[in-house]
Protein backbone atom coordinates (compact mmCIF):
# COMPACT_ATOMS: atom_id res chain seq x y z
CA UNK A 1 0.00 0.00 0.00
CA UNK A 2 1.08 3.66 -1.00
CA UNK A 3 2.25 5.51 2.56
CA UNK A 4 1.84 9.51 2.44
CA UNK A 5 3.19 10.39 6.36
CA UNK A 6 2.36 13.76 7.58
CA UNK A 7 5.50 15.84 9.77
CA UNK A 8 6.27 18.40 11.58
CA UNK A 9 7.26 19.75 15.31
CA UNK A 10 4.49 19.21 17.56
CA UNK A 11 1.30 21.33 17.54
CA UNK A 12 2.36 22.41 14.09
CA UNK A 13 -1.42 21.22 12.81
CA UNK A 14 -0.60 17.72 11.03
CA UNK A 15 -3.58 16.04 12.72
CA UNK A 16 -5.70 18.85 11.60
CA UNK A 17 -4.38 18.44 8.17
CA UNK A 18 -4.94 14.65 8.08
CA UNK A 19 -8.17 15.14 9.05
CA UNK A 20 -8.83 17.64 6.06
CA UNK A 21 -7.58 14.91 3.75
CA UNK A 22 -9.16 12.22 5.41
CA UNK A 23 -12.51 13.22 6.84
CA UNK A 24 -11.26 10.86 9.41
CA UNK A 25 -12.08 12.81 12.61
CA UNK A 26 -8.91 12.15 14.12
CA UNK A 27 -9.00 14.07 17.96
CA UNK A 28 -6.95 17.85 17.43
CA UNK A 29 -5.02 18.37 20.71
CA UNK A 30 -3.95 22.36 21.39
CA UNK A 31 -1.11 20.37 23.94
CA UNK A 32 1.78 17.70 22.59
CA UNK A 33 -0.30 14.23 23.16
CA UNK A 34 2.36 11.95 23.29
CA UNK A 35 1.36 9.25 21.31
CA UNK A 36 3.44 6.60 19.57
CA UNK A 37 0.75 4.79 17.33
CA UNK A 38 -0.28 7.26 13.96
CA UNK A 39 -3.61 8.54 12.66
CA UNK A 40 -3.76 6.08 9.42
CA UNK A 41 -7.01 6.55 6.97
CA UNK A 42 -6.83 5.31 3.08
CA UNK A 43 -7.86 7.77 1.13
CA UNK A 44 -9.73 8.00 -2.44
CA UNK A 45 -7.98 9.75 -4.87
CA UNK A 46 -10.52 12.88 -6.53
CA UNK A 47 -10.54 12.20 -9.66
CA UNK A 48 -12.98 13.83 -12.21
CA UNK A 49 -12.67 11.41 -15.23
CA UNK A 50 -13.30 8.23 -12.60
CA UNK A 51 -16.87 9.92 -11.89
CA UNK A 52 -17.98 10.24 -15.73
CA UNK A 53 -16.47 6.92 -16.31
CA UNK A 54 -19.13 5.82 -13.50
CA UNK A 55 -21.71 8.11 -15.11
CA UNK A 56 -21.57 5.77 -18.41
CA UNK A 57 -20.93 2.15 -17.45
CA UNK A 58 -22.98 2.60 -14.44
CA UNK A 59 -21.11 -0.46 -13.01
CA UNK A 60 -22.27 -2.70 -9.87
CA UNK A 61 -19.05 -1.46 -7.77
CA UNK A 62 -16.71 1.68 -8.24
CA UNK A 63 -13.08 1.47 -7.00
CA UNK A 64 -11.23 4.22 -6.89
CA UNK A 65 -7.11 5.00 -6.81
CA UNK A 66 -5.87 5.15 -3.00
CA UNK A 67 -3.41 6.26 -1.34
CA UNK A 68 -2.73 5.86 2.72
CA UNK A 69 -2.04 8.63 4.95
CA UNK A 70 -0.30 8.64 8.03
CA UNK A 71 -0.58 11.01 11.15
CA UNK A 72 2.62 10.87 12.62
CA UNK A 73 3.33 12.06 15.93
CA UNK A 74 5.13 15.54 16.28
CA UNK A 75 8.76 15.44 15.80
CA UNK A 76 10.32 16.91 18.81
CA UNK A 77 13.93 18.50 18.19
CA UNK A 78 16.79 15.69 19.03
CA UNK A 79 14.11 13.22 18.90
CA UNK A 80 17.17 11.79 16.49
CA UNK A 81 19.02 11.42 20.18
CA UNK A 82 15.88 9.88 21.61
CA UNK A 83 14.37 12.79 22.72
CA UNK A 84 10.21 12.91 22.56
CA UNK A 85 8.96 9.92 20.69
CA UNK A 86 12.77 9.41 19.25
CA UNK A 87 13.09 6.41 17.17
CA UNK A 88 9.53 5.09 17.27
CA UNK A 89 8.65 8.23 15.18
CA UNK A 90 11.43 7.85 13.00
CA UNK A 91 10.45 3.92 12.29
CA UNK A 92 6.55 5.38 11.16
CA UNK A 93 8.66 7.78 8.83
CA UNK A 94 10.65 5.15 7.42
CA UNK A 95 7.55 3.19 6.20
CA UNK A 96 6.56 6.04 4.08
CA UNK A 97 6.83 6.78 0.66
CA UNK A 98 6.86 10.29 0.53
CA UNK A 99 6.43 12.71 3.18
CA UNK A 100 4.14 15.90 3.51
CA UNK A 101 5.83 17.84 6.01
CA UNK A 102 3.93 20.44 7.72
CA UNK A 103 5.10 23.38 9.06
CA UNK A 104 3.08 26.07 11.35
CA UNK A 105 2.30 29.41 10.26
CA UNK A 106 -0.87 30.48 12.14
CA UNK A 107 -0.66 32.47 15.63
CA UNK A 108 -2.86 31.43 18.16
CA UNK A 109 -2.18 31.65 21.86
CA UNK A 110 -3.88 28.95 23.21
CA UNK A 111 -2.00 26.86 21.09
CA UNK A 112 1.77 27.24 22.76
CA UNK A 113 4.49 27.04 20.20
CA UNK A 114 7.12 24.33 21.28
CA UNK A 115 9.78 26.94 20.08
CA UNK A 116 8.16 29.73 21.87
CA UNK A 117 7.48 31.63 18.64
CA UNK A 118 6.48 31.16 14.97
CA UNK A 119 9.42 30.97 12.60
CA UNK A 120 8.42 28.77 9.55
CA UNK A 121 11.92 28.06 8.25
CA UNK A 122 13.47 27.01 11.48
CA UNK A 123 10.80 25.31 12.54
CA UNK A 124 11.33 23.45 8.66
CA UNK A 125 14.92 23.02 9.54
CA UNK A 126 14.83 21.46 12.48
CA UNK A 127 12.72 18.26 11.34
CA UNK A 128 15.15 18.66 8.52
CA UNK A 129 18.02 18.09 10.50
CA UNK A 130 16.03 15.32 12.58
CA UNK A 131 15.97 13.60 9.47
CA UNK A 132 19.40 14.23 8.52
CA UNK A 133 20.88 12.81 12.37
CA UNK A 134 18.49 9.64 11.63
CA UNK A 135 20.12 8.94 8.09
CA UNK A 136 23.48 9.46 9.48
CA UNK A 137 22.91 7.22 11.90
CA UNK A 138 22.26 4.73 9.64
CA UNK A 139 25.14 5.46 7.38
CA UNK A 140 27.34 4.87 10.30
CA UNK A 141 25.78 1.10 11.88
CA UNK A 142 26.17 -0.16 8.46
CA UNK A 143 29.64 1.19 7.51
CA UNK A 144 30.65 -0.13 10.78
CA UNK A 145 29.75 -3.88 9.97
CA UNK A 146 31.10 -3.32 6.35
CA UNK A 147 34.14 -2.01 8.44
CA UNK A 148 34.00 -5.62 10.88
CA UNK A 149 33.58 -7.68 7.80
CA UNK A 150 36.72 -6.04 6.14
CA UNK A 151 38.88 -6.96 8.76
CA UNK A 152 37.85 -10.21 8.56
CA UNK A 153 38.14 -11.67 5.22
CA UNK A 154 38.47 -9.30 1.82
CA UNK A 155 35.24 -7.08 0.84
CA UNK A 156 33.51 -8.22 -2.89
CA UNK A 157 33.31 -5.31 -5.26
CA UNK A 158 29.87 -4.68 -4.81
CA UNK A 159 30.44 -4.09 -0.77
CA UNK A 160 33.63 -1.94 -1.96
CA UNK A 161 31.17 0.07 -3.90
CA UNK A 162 28.65 0.37 -1.56
CA UNK A 163 31.41 1.24 1.07
CA UNK A 164 32.76 4.28 -1.10
CA UNK A 165 29.26 5.16 -1.93
CA UNK A 166 27.94 5.53 1.47
CA UNK A 167 31.14 7.90 2.90
CA UNK A 168 30.45 10.15 -0.13
CA UNK A 169 26.90 10.27 1.32
CA UNK A 170 28.03 10.59 4.70
CA UNK A 171 30.06 13.83 3.48
CA UNK A 172 27.00 15.00 1.72
CA UNK A 173 24.93 14.53 4.55
CA UNK A 174 27.76 15.98 7.30
CA UNK A 175 26.79 19.46 5.10
CA UNK A 176 22.94 19.10 6.14
CA UNK A 177 22.34 18.70 2.78
CA UNK A 178 19.26 16.05 2.78
CA UNK A 179 20.33 13.08 0.49
CA UNK A 180 17.81 13.74 -2.13
CA UNK A 181 19.67 16.85 -3.10
CA UNK A 182 22.74 13.76 -4.33
CA UNK A 183 23.15 13.18 -8.16
CA UNK A 184 22.64 9.27 -7.63
CA UNK A 185 22.34 6.98 -10.77
CA UNK A 186 19.69 4.20 -10.99
CA UNK A 187 22.36 1.96 -9.92
CA UNK A 188 23.07 3.53 -7.03
CA UNK A 189 19.47 3.83 -6.21
CA UNK A 190 18.86 0.20 -6.61
CA UNK A 191 21.79 0.03 -3.84
CA UNK A 192 20.02 2.04 -0.86
CA UNK A 193 16.65 1.07 -1.75
CA UNK A 194 16.54 -1.26 1.74
CA UNK A 195 17.84 1.45 3.46
CA UNK A 196 14.45 3.89 3.65
CA UNK A 197 16.52 6.94 3.76
CA UNK A 198 14.96 9.58 5.22
CA UNK A 199 16.12 12.65 3.27
CA UNK A 200 15.52 10.66 0.11
CA UNK A 201 11.90 10.63 0.34
CA UNK A 202 10.08 13.37 -1.50
CA UNK A 203 8.25 16.26 0.25
CA UNK A 204 5.66 18.47 -0.01
CA UNK A 205 6.13 21.11 2.58
CA UNK A 206 2.55 22.48 3.66
CA UNK A 207 2.15 26.12 5.10
CA UNK A 208 -0.77 25.65 7.90
CA UNK A 209 -2.44 29.14 7.73
CA UNK A 210 -5.43 30.54 9.52
CA UNK A 211 -8.09 32.05 7.45
CA UNK A 212 -6.95 35.74 8.91
CA UNK A 213 -3.47 34.97 6.70
CA UNK A 214 -3.86 36.32 3.24
CA UNK A 215 -1.76 39.47 2.92
CA UNK A 216 1.69 40.04 3.07
CA UNK A 217 3.16 36.86 4.99
CA UNK A 218 7.11 37.57 5.79
CA UNK A 219 7.89 33.99 7.36
CA UNK A 220 5.65 32.40 4.85
CA UNK A 221 7.15 33.79 2.12
CA UNK A 222 11.13 33.19 3.35
CA UNK A 223 10.25 29.35 3.73
CA UNK A 224 8.55 29.48 0.37
CA UNK A 225 11.86 31.20 -1.22
CA UNK A 226 14.07 28.42 0.14
CA UNK A 227 12.22 25.83 -0.84
CA UNK A 228 12.07 26.81 -4.33
CA UNK A 229 15.55 27.02 -4.11
CA UNK A 230 15.63 23.59 -2.95
CA UNK A 231 13.12 22.30 -5.63
CA UNK A 232 10.80 21.32 -3.29
CA UNK A 233 6.97 21.92 -3.73
CA UNK A 234 4.69 24.02 -0.96
CA UNK A 235 1.30 24.32 -0.58
CA UNK A 236 -1.05 26.62 1.72
CA UNK A 237 -3.79 25.95 3.47
CA UNK A 238 -6.06 27.38 5.92
CA UNK A 239 -5.68 24.32 7.92
CA UNK A 240 -8.84 24.52 10.69
CA UNK A 241 -11.00 26.25 8.19
CA UNK A 242 -10.61 23.85 5.22
CA UNK A 243 -10.98 21.21 8.04
CA UNK A 244 -14.43 22.50 9.14
CA UNK A 245 -14.81 22.28 5.02
CA UNK A 246 -14.48 18.57 4.64
CA UNK A 247 -17.26 17.80 6.79
CA UNK A 248 -19.21 19.32 4.14
CA UNK A 249 -20.85 17.68 1.14
CA UNK A 250 -22.12 18.58 -2.44
CA UNK A 251 -23.79 21.72 -2.11
CA UNK A 252 -23.65 22.94 1.15
CA UNK A 253 -19.94 22.70 0.30
CA UNK A 254 -19.99 24.39 -2.86
CA UNK A 255 -22.14 26.86 -0.82
CA UNK A 256 -19.44 27.58 2.00
CA UNK A 257 -16.58 27.56 -0.89
CA UNK A 258 -18.08 30.13 -3.14
CA UNK A 259 -18.70 32.32 -0.29
CA UNK A 260 -14.46 31.87 0.77
CA UNK A 261 -13.75 32.45 -2.96
CA UNK A 262 -12.10 29.16 -2.57
CA UNK A 263 -11.92 27.24 -5.82
CA UNK A 264 -10.70 23.81 -5.01
CA UNK A 265 -11.48 22.09 -1.52
CA UNK A 266 -8.09 22.14 -0.16
CA UNK A 267 -8.18 17.99 0.41
CA UNK A 268 -8.52 17.62 -3.47
CA UNK A 269 -5.54 20.20 -3.42
CA UNK A 270 -3.28 17.99 -0.99
CA UNK A 271 -4.72 14.75 -2.39
CA UNK A 272 -3.32 15.59 -6.23
CA UNK A 273 -0.24 16.94 -4.80
CA UNK A 274 0.46 13.71 -2.80
CA UNK A 275 0.01 11.49 -6.06
CA UNK A 276 2.09 13.38 -8.04
CA UNK A 277 4.58 14.01 -5.33
CA UNK A 278 4.49 9.76 -5.64
CA UNK A 279 5.37 9.84 -8.93
CA UNK A 280 1.74 7.86 -9.54
CA UNK A 281 -0.50 7.80 -12.63
CA UNK A 282 -4.17 6.29 -12.95
CA UNK A 283 -5.33 4.00 -15.58
CA UNK A 284 -9.04 2.57 -16.09
CA UNK A 285 -10.69 -1.07 -16.33
CA UNK A 286 -14.13 -0.56 -16.91
CA UNK A 287 -17.26 -2.47 -17.55
CA UNK A 288 -21.09 -2.88 -15.91
CA UNK A 289 -19.33 -5.24 -12.99
CA UNK A 290 -16.97 -2.63 -12.04
CA UNK A 291 -15.40 0.80 -13.03
CA UNK A 292 -11.63 0.70 -11.17
CA UNK A 293 -8.78 3.22 -10.86
CA UNK A 294 -5.70 1.38 -10.61
CA UNK A 295 -2.12 3.08 -9.61
CA UNK A 296 1.08 2.77 -11.23
CA UNK A 297 4.36 4.81 -11.12
CA UNK A 298 5.31 6.57 -13.91
CA UNK A 299 7.36 4.48 -16.44
CA UNK A 300 5.35 1.62 -15.63
CA UNK A 301 4.41 -0.42 -19.00
CA UNK A 302 1.83 -2.48 -20.09
CA UNK A 303 2.56 -5.64 -18.11
CA UNK A 304 3.11 -4.05 -14.70
CA UNK A 305 -0.59 -3.06 -15.21
CA UNK A 306 -1.75 -6.54 -15.82
CA UNK A 307 0.11 -7.31 -12.59
CA UNK A 308 -1.74 -4.54 -10.75
CA UNK A 309 -4.69 -5.97 -11.30
CA UNK A 310 -3.85 -9.68 -10.63
CA UNK A 311 -0.58 -11.73 -10.92
CA UNK A 312 -1.78 -14.13 -13.49
CA UNK A 313 -2.64 -11.86 -16.11
CA UNK A 314 0.83 -10.08 -15.84
CA UNK A 315 2.17 -14.00 -16.35
CA UNK A 316 -0.16 -15.04 -19.36
CA UNK A 317 0.46 -11.74 -20.50
CA UNK A 318 -0.73 -11.62 -24.48
CA UNK A 319 -1.44 -7.83 -25.28
CA UNK A 320 -3.17 -4.75 -23.65
CA UNK A 321 -6.20 -3.15 -25.74
CA UNK A 322 -5.84 0.34 -24.59
CA UNK A 323 -7.53 3.83 -25.79
CA UNK A 324 -6.95 6.96 -23.87
CA UNK A 325 -9.99 8.69 -21.61
CA UNK A 326 -9.67 11.83 -23.84
CA UNK A 327 -10.23 9.89 -26.82
CA UNK A 328 -12.67 7.78 -25.78
CA UNK A 329 -14.56 10.83 -24.59
CA UNK A 330 -14.07 12.94 -27.52
CA UNK A 331 -15.62 9.59 -29.65
CA UNK A 332 -19.06 10.30 -27.24
CA UNK A 333 -17.79 7.49 -24.86
CA UNK A 334 -18.45 4.28 -27.91
CA UNK A 335 -15.53 2.03 -28.08
CA UNK A 336 -16.55 1.08 -31.41
CA UNK A 337 -16.32 4.74 -32.83
CA UNK A 338 -12.58 4.71 -31.10
CA UNK A 339 -11.71 1.74 -32.94
CA UNK A 340 -12.69 2.96 -36.11
CA UNK A 341 -10.68 6.12 -35.81
CA UNK A 342 -7.58 3.80 -34.95
CA UNK A 343 -7.53 4.86 -31.03
CA UNK A 344 -8.65 1.72 -29.65
CA UNK A 345 -5.16 -0.24 -30.16
CA UNK A 346 -3.33 -3.22 -29.44
CA UNK A 347 -0.10 -2.95 -27.28
CA UNK A 348 2.65 -5.18 -26.13
CA UNK A 349 4.38 -5.98 -22.41
CA UNK A 350 6.87 -3.01 -23.43
CA UNK A 351 3.93 -0.54 -23.96
CA UNK A 352 4.65 2.51 -21.51
CA UNK A 353 1.04 3.24 -19.46
CA UNK A 354 -0.06 6.75 -19.50
CA UNK A 355 -2.19 8.38 -16.61
CA UNK A 356 -5.82 8.35 -18.14
CA UNK A 357 -5.32 5.20 -20.29
CA UNK A 358 -8.30 2.90 -20.56
CA UNK A 359 -6.84 -0.85 -20.35
CA UNK A 360 -8.34 -4.27 -21.22
CA UNK A 361 -5.64 -7.15 -20.61
CA UNK A 362 -6.00 -10.15 -22.89
CA UNK A 363 -3.92 -13.02 -21.23
CA UNK A 364 -3.80 -16.55 -21.08
CA UNK A 365 -2.70 -19.22 -18.51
Amino acid sequence: MLKCGIVGLPLCGKSTVFNVITRAGAEVKPYAGGKTEPNRALVGVPDARFDRLNEIFEPRKTTPASVEFVDLAGLSRDASKGAGLGNSFLSFVAESEALLHVVRVFENSNVPHPENSIDPLRDWHIVEMELIYRDLGVIENRLSRLSEKAAKKKMTPAENAESELLHALQDHLMDERPLREYPLTPEQKKTLSGFAFLTLKPELVVLNLDETQTGELPGAQALEAAMKEKGLSTLRLFGSLEMDLAQLEGEEQEEFMKELGIKEPGRDRLIHQAYRLLGLLSFFTTGPDEVRAWTLHEGDTAVDAAGAIHSDLARGFIRAQVVGYDDFIACGASMAACREKGLLRLEGKEYPVKDGDMIEIRFNV
